[in-house]
This record gives C-alpha cells, sequence and structure tokens, in this order.
C-alpha cells in the first residue's frame, strides 16, 4: 500500500527529491551531495533539465556519446531493429547485428585482430581480457599469475579490473583482496630504462602473465599523456618475452586521440583489446573484447574444460549490436570526421591561446581531448572540485572536474559556438581559482 500510496503522490514532487529517496548514485558521497540534477531530454551536444535549461554535454557522457545524443540515424535504426529482434541468448545462437558488427569490427582494428568477445560495459570487457590472459597461459600448461598494470591506471569498477586499476580513492577498501599486480609509471620519455630494468626482473620471476595499458593517454588519471616511443619501447620489451599485450581502448577508440583507435599510433600491436562507450553511442550498454588468432587457439582443444566459460545474459543483445553498426558508420562518415577534424583544431587553437595562462600548470591535448591542470591543490572528489563543477553548470557546461584538472571531450557534431562555450566557461573557472589565491 505504501509503494502505491507513494507512486500516485510522486508525480506532483520534485524530481530530484523523488532520487534522493531510493537512488544511490555512482561516485557520489551522499552526505555532501543529496540531489541529482534531473536531466529530462538529450539532444545533439545538449542536455536539457527539467526546467528547460540547456548545458553543453562537455564531456560526451563520460565519453559516449560522441556523435550527439539521440542521434536519428542510431535511433532510426534501433527503432527499426526492436521490432524484429529484441533479446536473444548467445550461447548457441547468432544474429545478423552481432556478425555484422564483429566483421566491421575486425576491419577497422589493427590487422592482427581477429576474433570478438561481446560482453556489457568497459569494467567486464577489461574482466573478459584480464581472464582470456591467464587461461591462455594455463591452457598450456604454465602458471602465470601475474599482471603488470600502470601507475594510476583505471579499468574500470569490477574486481579483476578494480585490481589492475592503480587510484586509491576507487581501490582502497578492498587492498589485499584482488589479484596480484605489479605497477609501473607511464613513460615520459622515449626511452625510459629505469622502467624496462624493472620490467626485466618482474618478468624473470616466469609469473607474468599480460600488460594491461591505456594507450596514449589514462582518462581517470585527469588525461596524462604517454610518450608513444616510450610506450612502445615498454611492449615491444614485454612482447619478446611472452607477456600477453592488452589495450584498454574503452575511453581512447573512436577517433578520441585523432585516429580510430589509439593502438594505430604505436608500432607494437596489442594482443587484446577493449572496447566499450563509444562503440555503441551510448544508446545501449555494449562491451567487446578482441583477440589475436594465437590467443583465440589456445582455447580450441579437444577438451571441453579448455573452452572459455565467461557469459552475460545480454551478450551480444541484437538491439545493441545494431547501435554499434549505426554508430561505426556514423563515425566513418564525413559529417562526424570533419567535425572531429573541426573540434581538433579548435582545441589545438585554445591550447596555444591558453599556453602562459598564470593559472594554467600543464596542458595536454590529443585529438579530442584537451585537458588543463589548474596552478592550485585540490582534492579529487574536494570542496574546490564541487565548487568547479557547480560553476560550470551556472554557465550552462557540464564538466567532471578532475581535483585541479579541467578537461573536455565533446562530442564531434558540438557547433563552434558550443565550443567557445566550454573554453569560455574554462577561462572563467581559471579567473576564479585566481580569485582564491
Amino acid at each position: 500500500m505504501k509503494r502505491s500510496e507513494s507512486a500516485g503522490k510522486a508525480p506532483m514532487e520534485n524530481l530530484s527529491e523523488r532520487d534522493s529517496r531510493h537512488i544511490w548514485h555512482p561516485l557520489t558521497q551522499h552526505k555532501h551531495h543529496p540531489h541529482a540534477l534531473p536531466i529530462e531530454r538529450a539532444s545533439g551536444a545538449y542536455l536539457y533539465d527539467t526546467s528547460g535549461k540547456a548545458y553543453i554535454d562537455g564531456i560526451s557522457s563520460w565519453y559516449t556519446c560522441i556523435y550527439g545524443h539521440c542521434h536519428p540515424y542510431i535511433t532510426g535504426r534501433v527503432a527499426a531493429r526492436m521490432q524484429q529482434l529484441d533479446q536473444v541468448v548467445f550461447a548457441g545462437l547468432t544474429h545478423q547485428p552481432a556478425v555484422s558488427l564483429a566483421e566491421s569490427l575486425i576491419e577497422i582494428l589493427p590487422d592482427n585482430q581477429e576474433k570478438v568477445f561481446f560482453s556489457d560495459n568497459g569494467s567486464t570487457a577489461v574482466e573478459v581480457a584480464l581472464k582470456m590472459a591467464l587461461q591462455y597461459h594455463f591452457n598450456q600448461g604454465r602458471k602465470k599469475d601475474l599482471l603488470l598494470a600502470f601507475e594510476s591506471g583505471f579499468h574500470g569498477d569490477t574486481f579483476g579490473a578494480l585490481s589492475v586499476s592503480g587510484l586509491s580513492v576507487y581501490n582502497g577498501p578492498f587492498d589485499g583482496m584482488a589479484l596480484e599486480v605489479f605497477r609501473i609509471p607511464p613513460p615520459v620519455e622515449a626511452d625510459p630504462q629505469q622502467t624496462l630494468a624493472q620490467l626485466g626482473k618482474w618478468v624473470d620471476t616466469g609469473r607474468v602473465a599480460a600488460f594491461i595499458y591505456e594507450p596514449l593517454v589514462q582518462g581517470a588519471a585527469a588525461m596524462k599523456t604517454h610518450h608513444p616511443e616510450g610506450l612502445d619501447r615498454i611492449l615491444g620489451f614485454l612482447r619478446t618475452r611472452g607477456v600477453l599485450l592488452v589495450a584498454d581502448e574503452v575511453m581512447t577508440g573512436f577517433g578520441k586521440t585523432g585516429t580510430c583507435f589509439a593502438s594505430e599510433q604505436l608500432r607494437v600491436k596489442p594482443d587484446l583489446i577493449c572496447l566499450s562507450k563509444a562503440l555503441s553511442a551510448g544508446l545501449l550498454p555494449l562491451a567487446v573484447t578482441t583477440c589475436t588468432q594465437e590467443v583465440y587457439d589456445a582455447f580450441y582443444a579437444d577438451e571441453v574444460a579448455k573452452g572459455f566459460f565467461h557469459g552475460h545474459t545480454y551478450t551480444a543483445n541484437p538491439l545493441a549490436c545494431e547501435a554499434a553498426l549505426a554508430a561505426l558508420e556514423l563515425y566513418q562518415s564525413s559529417e562526424i570526421q570533419d567535425g572531429l577534424k573541426r573540434v581538433m583544431e579548435s582545441h589545438r587553437e585554445f591550447a596555444a591561446r591558453m599556453e602562459g595562462h598564470p593559472m594554467v600548470a600543464e596542458i595536454r591535448h590529443i585529438g579530442a581531448i584537451l585537458a588543463l591542470d589548474i596552478r592550485i591543490g585540490a582534492e579529487r572528489y574536494g570542496d574546490l572540485r564541487q565548487q568547479l563543477y557547480q560553476r560550470g553548470l551556472e554557465n550552462g557546461v557540464y564538466l567532471r572536474p578532475l581535483g585541479r584538472t579541467l578537461y573536455t571531450l565533446p562530442p564531434y557534431v558540438i557547433s563552434q559556438e558550443a565550443l567557445g562555450q566550454i573554453y569560455s566557461t574554462m577561462e572563467s573557472l581559471l579567473d576564479y581559482c585566481s580569485g582564491l589565491g
């Protein structure tokens, strides 16, 4: 009775108040932030709240909606597919959207990739890759139970993905409960000799199964970038020692770094690749883990137990696959490629203008990603970060600062006017911080 009475009254109440009654939001300390901003609709580069106010989505809703929100080409394709096929078990069955998507991905991925395994999100794509890497060695009679990862990396929230992540704000309560991982500093130079020497000692133990890395840029680590030659040196060394290379392209995939995949800008290609986020353009949850024929062959055997026994209920959901197919077609269109180039050039111009700004400690720009470090101390989820977030909203721009880092990765369809509003908002936030000094 209580629930039905509440349901009857709910529409008359403020949506944010209703939300706070029952919903537990991610990455939120609700004692400090009890209310969420209610969004009613989205279109193109904009989000609209229940009062009708518009906000530029400056981070493409966590790097997913890079073709803009509710793109009619994608929603139209999914609506049509919905009338024909909604969900089907993917164990022993298959369907055209999954097959076509796998074929389309293999065509554009690094040329050593051959097999596609479907899952639901970035964390699960990483879980799949880590389990594949560990079982790859196990199936061949080798006990390799250690993983390598970068310091300050982030690969997801599930336990395997959390294990290889290196941000204490996420990992702290679970120290000592996860997989064993060695961490190395991301390369900031072309010849990371000290790191290579340390890697040699670890690999000599004979226990290292795989190295997982975010190629060229670490998203959750405030868009920290790598030296590509230094990363290639690390990857090349590990390749010669039989360590599987796992590229986490969940954030970087589909043009974010200027090429479709960041791995294209490196000489050494990964053995496994994790994709999600923009894969389905933010419309429906979908992820894939791809691998080489050599990895797949280690599971192809007469012994049933050597198969990869991992599966999710919504594996290769037909609607999500259809969204991804439409998204891939959009990515390759002149509309999107021209938009991406325009965003990249605008970022370059703004970054050049910000060089020498008294409140900018560092500027990082790669592809559609632009990040500014403010010359001021700030905790990752502290008071200053919250002030900057709120002031961005007041300016009509949705940004999620990471501590003292302001960054943007906007939809490729964003207008020049909206891009200018993002930049002017960033400048106003720098001016605000200057006043705090």
